[in-house]
């Protein structure tokens, strides 16, 4: 599949990914790769900025709205199924557009699930829950999900107890079998871009859209989900801001103002997620008219 091409639209939250992804598959007659961990479950749609029909403007979207927020979904898992679908679309396309922010999923496709995979929302929900519940607590969690690593490692050093854990639950392996993995080869080529904003135009395309999604619904859909809130799939922002708010801990105001600045943080940590792959070509949305050209100059590398 040497001559078969997957461009991949990655950058913050907010940023015009989806937009820009529905015009660069009509201009190449494809389809789109989803790589949003956030938009594979059904019932979470407005919180997740779901793309709409509207919005997909007829274009085949793959892995959005395919799971019950029920679902234990990891990257290893997601990096198979995508790996099947190119497979299948690459039989009738010569290329396929894969977008989106969850940087452990989209490096999963690049080059398989990372030796020492991380989550940093996975890692805050952790460290919280040593505050609450204690090291003993994490340790008996570790114990469960790898036992191996579990019986070697120094479980006394909390911090090591939550990498451990982070890692099983980021890459729905065990810390013990991914200790010695090495990154795989694809058999078609990937192209990376990255689409990025001044800050201030970032975080007020944030802003705009957490109101967006407020006025749209957002307050009654995590009501609707508030007796699942301890699934993994939905400690996440948006969501668990409101559910403090149903807690009576917070004015409808402060959540608001909450999902915004935690989802301004997101963006940040997204961006220093896809900074570090040297492979990423760099545009901000004010100069995209550049990137078909890059594109093109990259197919024919």
């Amino acid at each position: 599949m040497k001559n078969k091409t997957l461009i991949t639209i990655v950058g913050p939250t907010a940023i015009g990914k989806t937009a820009f992804s529905v015009k660069l598959a009509k201009e190449h007659k494809t389809e789109i790769i989803s790589a949003d961990s956030r938009q594979f479950f059904k019932e979470m749609s407005i919180g997740t900025a779901k793309p709409t029909e509207e919005e997909m403007e007829g274009v085949p979207h793959h892995f959005v709205d395919f799971l019950p927020v029920e679902e234990f979904y990891t990257a290893g898992k997601f990096e198979n199924d995508v790996m099947q679908k190119l497979d299948e679309l690459f039989k009738t396309h010569d290329t396929v557009v894969m977008t989106g922010g969850s940087g452990l999923y989209v490096n999963a496709v690049w080059s398989g699930i990372d030796e020492m995979p991380g989550d940093a929302e996975i890692r805050a929900v952790l460290n919280e829950e040593l505050k609450e519940h204690g090291l003993r607590f994490l340790q008996q969690k570790l114990k469960k999900l790898d036992y191996e690593h579990f019986r070697v490692m120094d479980k006394r050093n909390p911090q090591r107890v939550i990498r451990a854990i982070e890692v099983c639950l980021a890459s729905g392996k065990k810390y013990s079998e991914l200790r010695f993995k090495t990154a795989k080869e694809r058999p078609f080529n990937i192209v990376k871009i990255g689409l990025t904003a001044d800050r201030e135009l970032m975080y007020d395309r944030i802003n705009k859209r957490v109101d967006e999604m407020v006025k749209n619904g957002l307050v009654e859909e995590a009501k609707a989900l508030l007796s699942k809130r301890e699934l993994n799939s939905l400690n996440t922002v948006g969501y668990k801001e409101l559910f403090a708010h149903f807690d009576e801990e917070t004015t409808l105001e402060f959540a608001v103002e909450k999902i915004k600045q935690n989802t301004r943080n997101f963006a940040k940590r997204q961006l220093t997620w896809f900074k570090k792959d040297k492979e990423t070509k760099w545009f901000d949305i004010e100069e995209m008219d550049k990137i078909s050209d890059y594109i093109s100059k990259s197919e024919e590398e």
